[in-house]
């Protein structure tokens, strides 16, 4: 028994449970004191659908929560300088974040430690180098200009360089010597005397 107010994916519970035909197909419902809940394809997709949104904006707004609004200061000036010195340093629990976008405690002590820092009058580079006195250069997410990252980023072009000039001279090589040299006169009459 089909409503005409109902999709044609749902039908009567009456419909499900009567006998059917060899040829027919039988539909999935079921009905609660809500209403008819759709086990159809079709409808499974759409309850997929909507799970799938309601679980990406529920995950993609974790990193809302990292920052307290117990942090911030009041001066807006130095409360702007605090957010642009904590972007730039990666919580150590994370690794992948900056502690501006992390919510783990040591994250949380950083950006306490930079507006304590910034409240005593320091300044930015004195701040940063402090932070990096005590945890190392991996704090920063963008590393300094220095010997140590001039080696770690020239050595892949530097491999590829001598990578390029090793198959280049292997390749020469090979040229040269699959042309040959060419026989003098006396080998050659040596060779057809041999012959015949």
């Amino acid at each position: 028994m089909m409503r005409p107010d109902l999709p044609s994916f749902l039908c009567l519970s009456q419909e499900s449970s009567s006998s059917k035909s060899l040829g027919e197909k039988e539909s999935f419902t079921a009905q609660t004191r809500r209403g008819w809940i759709p086990v159809t394809s079709t409808g499974m997709r759409k309850v997929f659908y909507t799970f799938a949104v309601l679980f990406t904006l529920l995950f993609t707004s974790i990193p809302a929560f990292a920052f307290n609004p117990d942090e911030v200061l009041s001066d807006p000036a130095l409360e702007a300088r605090a957010r642009a010195l904590t972007v730039q340093l990666r919580c150590m629990v994370c690794q992948n974040q900056s502690i501006d976008d992390s919510n783990a405690e040591l994250a949380r002590d950083l950006r306490v430690l930079v507006r304590e820092r910034l409240t005593q009058g320091d300044s930015d580079e004195a701040v940063i180098n402090y932070v990096v006195s005590r945890y190392g250069e991996f704090v920063l997410l963008k590393p300094r200009f220095s010997a140590r990252t001039i080696a770690l980023w020239g050595a892949p072009v530097v491999l590829i360089l001598i990578g390029a000039t090793a198959i280049f001279v292997f390749a020469r090589r090979r040229v040269a010597v699959s042309e040959g040299q060419k026989l003098t006169v006396d080998e050659e009459a040596r060779i057809r005397d041999l012959l015949g």
